[in-house]
């Protein structure tokens, strides 16, 4: 088949080192994946007939599956709610619930971004969206404003995953799995990684009192405005926003698990409801116009990234690539562990630099069959996979979704160093999570084997 004066593996090697030489100097993903694939190609059969038929076939395939629609209706439906005010709404809620415990605005920032989950799917987009909500209020608490950043951009990974997730509807894309049942698979980690989050803030509040804005004695440190004077009209709104959200979380992901609609129906319904509650909440013609031009700039390079990859992904077959480094990762002896914590120790450095959906693109198609052949559960390797990449998006030096807090909060007070600091203990907290599931695959493998 070779076509070159080169042995296969000096080939693969080529290939795989074109692809990271591209992406090191900047070249645009999209760029990187389909010329290396192109050229892959080429130069493995020497025949540019074939190179046009996997381009084409590649091209045709992906236009004409629908499950491609899903990513930009989740996102109008996430786009909708957000424009709503209904997550100030209920995040507003969860705090005056939380009043009588020691950091109460970080708790509450926890637990409305684990809503916020339900619905957005992107981490960047509930790290942007709740540095504008709760950073000002945690100032003006006096808390510290490392800590209070780090636990916006801490709870913000859970965006990807608790459903609908962006990254599951990718992975599901990448491997052929079903994205029910991956949806099904990230409820209890991401339950899971919630409550531990909130265990550490507690923690933290109680050892370290300063740290949320109190004295020693659990006095606050300065007198603030209480929120406990919510007029009836203000709870009113809390609670209507609060049975829309709740109600299109239960009807589209409901829907989806109990096998009414497929997942792309279910986005559609998501979005239309999500656009009848900005309609309600006084949304305009311009700002429902603006919204989907908005998620169009969003979602399209997504969609154009997938078909790259699938076209990079048939290229690394079609070369023999996928196998020799599958056989490479199995050849090492490192064991079951091992393998798992080099795939993991590669999505860390890959978190550093690239975005997470880059780096699906990029590993994914390799390291599932692997994990596959190595005996571990696909739905929970799915989970695994996702946690570690977002932990990367916490790492130092370039960890996207720090950047993404500190230009959002606008404070000068603050820098980046801080948020990296105080970012630990959830890096930390993810990674015993991932320990978790690896030993307890069972943590994800639960609901999807209950409901399919």
């Amino acid at each position: 088949m070779m076509k070159v004066g080169v042995t296969m593996l000096e080939f693969e090697l080529i290939l795989v080192g074109l692809l990271l030489f591209f992406v090191a100097i900047g070249v645009h993903i999209v760029i990187a994946l389909g010329v290396t694939a192109v050229l892959g190609v080429y130069f493995a059969y020497g025949d540019f007939g074939m190179v046009q038929k996997l381009v084409g076939s590649t091209s045709y395939e992906g236009l004409r599956n629908y499950v491609f629609a899903v990513i930009p209706l989740f996102m109008l439906m996430g786009e909708f709610i957000s424009k709503s005010g209904t997550i100030t709404d209920v995040y507003r809620g969860i705090q005056r619930g939380l009043r009588k415990l020691p950091g109460r605005l970080a708790l509450a920032t926890v637990m409305g971004n684990a809503i916020f989950s339900f619905v957005t799917g992107v981490s960047i987009a509930s790290a942007a969206a709740f540095t504008r909500i709760a950073y000002p209020e945690m100032k003006r608490h006096r808390y510290n404003n490392g800590f209070s950043l780090a636990s916006i951009t801490g709870s913000s990974v859970l965006g990807m995953l608790i459903p609908p997730s962006v990254l599951m509807i990718v992975w599901g894309i990448l491997t052929e799995r079903s994205i029910g049942q991956i949806f099904l698979a990230g409820v209890i980690p991401g339950l899971l990684l919630t409550g531990l989050f909130i265990v550490y803030i507690l923690s933290a509040a109680l050892i370290m009192p300063k740290l949320v804005g109190l004295n020693k004695d659990g006095t606050p440190i300065a007198s603030t405005e209480q929120i406990d004077d919510e007029d009836l009209e203000t709870q009113g709104s809390v609670l209507w926003s609060s049975v829309w959200l709740f109600g299109i979380i239960a009807t589209v992901l409901g829907g989806i698990w109990v096998g009414f609609f497929s997942p792309t129906e279910g986005a559609g319904v998501g979005a239309a409801l999500g656009l009848i509650l900005a309609i309600t909440k006084g949304a305009t013609l311009k700002d429902i116009i603006g919204t989907i031009l908005s998620v169009g700039r969003t979602s399209a390079p997504i969609l154009l990234l997938l078909l790259t990859a699938s076209l990079y992904s048939r290229s690394l077959a079609m070369t023999g690539v996928t196998s020799t480094i599958q056989d490479l990762f199995l050849s090492t002896g490192f064991g079951y562990v091992g393998i798992v914590l080099l795939m993991m120790l590669i999505w860390f450095i890959l978190g550093m630099i690239i975005d997470s959906i880059s780096i699906m693109l990029l590993t994914v198609a390799i390291f599932e069959p692997i994990a596959v052949s190595l005996g571990i559960e696909p739905m929970a390797f799915a989970i695994l996979g996702i946690i570690a990449i977002e932990a990367g998006l916490l790492t130092p030096p370039f960890g996207l979704l720090v950047y993404t807090v500190k230009a959002s909060a606008r404070d000068k007070d603050v820098r980046l160093g801080q948020i990296f600091y105080y970012s630990i203990p959830y890096w930390i907290i993810m990674l015993i999570t991932v320990i978790l599931l690896l030993l307890f695959p069972g943590i994800a493998t639960f609901l999807p084997n209950l409901l399919f």
